[in-house]
């Protein structure tokens, strides 16, 4: 133990304090001894000034260590920091399993893209995407949604009812979200609370057959034979079908169904269309029709029918009018969702959502080919003219 004795000359030759704050602050004693002399009487340093100036010293003591404690503070953070920063870079990336029916160059997967960029996620740095397409061949699906389990994704990101029921088949425990246009009933509890592992989004394509009728009919005038064209081997088209029938009765049209369920069969249907004297087309939309929505707008085209579909996609490929609602803002709402999950929140606990909004995009370089004339109010309402 260090002992400090204190003392100095006054004036008159006597033992005097002599010791500033600054000297007493750099002081390293344990002990401060003051000789008594020092506190002799008539002193001019009384004992009450020496116990003020004590306290200021050890004030200013507390002071320094309080920097010298801020200092350390920013020095650890400034060479900690970057470290942290690449122990999480280092660390476990979310991994998500991307299982779609078209080619990731499909124009609303832009919108699942964008979603990721404003979250924050850029892939390969703090996302990792597996991604698969069974390129409009639906039975490839079960088969791709297998490898992304073997894989170990954290959630599966997938599309349609069919791509639903391959994932749910292929795994129990991995997460699951759904963008699908048909009804969802079979796969899950409810819309508000879907319970299991999955949940999602939905365009309700289904229940937009009579305003699609409704359209065709203000843009062709005299409508009264309709072909509708979908693929049987998307189980929720015949359903949708039956309400097609159903809501063309009340417009007092006719319609009849063809059914091409691979590329060959196109144009036969469109030939059957011609004999059969149709007037205009009604395109039920699913991953197959929407994979070929260039060659369906092509021979729709071709054949002089104004055709109607579901979605923009359709007309940007040349197709006449679409009705329904915005693939690319669902693709950028499933985002969403997923990160959600990727942050801890349940399936269970997001309800599907459905769309608030539909658009109607016309293109008048079609219609103009055509020979058709877009009444005002068409134009009045329309969310988009390709022209």
């Amino acid at each position: 133990m260090r002992r400090c004795l204190l003392l100095t000359q006054s004036g008159h030759g006597r033992p005097r304090l002599g010791i500033s704050e600054r000297q007493f602050s750099i002081q390293k004693c344990d002990i401060l001894l003051i000789p008594d002399v020092v506190f002799g009487a008539g002193e001019a340093m009384r004992r009450r000034e020496f116990i003020t100036l004590l306290g200021s010293a050890n004030a200013l003591i507390e002071m320094k260590l309080r920097a010298l404690f801020l200092g350390l503070l920013v020095a650890f953070t400034l060479v900690c920091a970057p470290r942290v920063a690449d122990a999480q870079q280092a660390g476990k990336l979310p991994r998500l399993g991307w299982l779609q029916n078209y080619l990731p160059t499909f124009s609303a997967y832009e919108g699942f893209r964008e979603g990721l960029r404003e979250l924050g996620y850029v892939e390969g740095k703090n996302i990792i995407i597996e991604a698969r397409s069974a390129e409009g061949n639906l039975d490839r699906l079960p088969g791709l949604a297998r490898e992304l389990v073997r894989l170990n994704v954290d959630v599966l990101y997938v599309g349609g009812d069919q791509g639903l029921r391959a994932a749910k088949q292929a795994t129990g425990t991995i997460p699951i979200v759904v963008l699908a246009c048909d009804p969802l009933d079979s796969l899950i509890v409810s819309l508000a609370r879907p319970g299991g592992g999955a949940t999602g989004l939905t365009c309700i394509s289904s229940d937009l057959a009579g305003k699609r009728l409704e359209l065709l009919g203000k843009l062709v005038s005299g409508l009264s034979r309709v072909a509708v064209l979908y693929n049987p081997e998307d189980t929720n088209k015949a359903p949708e079908y039956r309400l097609t029938q159903d809501a063309a009765r009340k417009l007092n049209l006719t319609v009849r169904a063809y059914e091409v369920s691979n590329p060959p069969q196109f144009g036969a249907a469109f030939e059957g269309m011609a004999q059969a004297r149709s007037q205009a087309l009604m395109i039920l939309a699913d991953a197959f029709m929407n994979f070929h929505a260039k060659h369906v707008a092509d021979l729709a085209l071709s054949g002089g029918l104004p055709a109607i579909y579901g979605f923009r996609e359709f007309p940007n490929a040349g197709g006449l009018v679409s009705y329904g609602a915005n693939l690319r803002e669902e693709q950028k709402l499933a985002a969403r969702y997923i990160d959600k999950i990727f942050k801890g929140t349940k399936p269970s606990d997001l309800p599907v959502q459905e769309p608030t909004k539909f658009e109607l995009v016309l293109n008048l370089k079609t219609a103009k080919a055509l020979g058709l004339t877009i009444p005002p109010d068409v134009l009045a309402i329309a969310d988009e003219v390709i022209e």
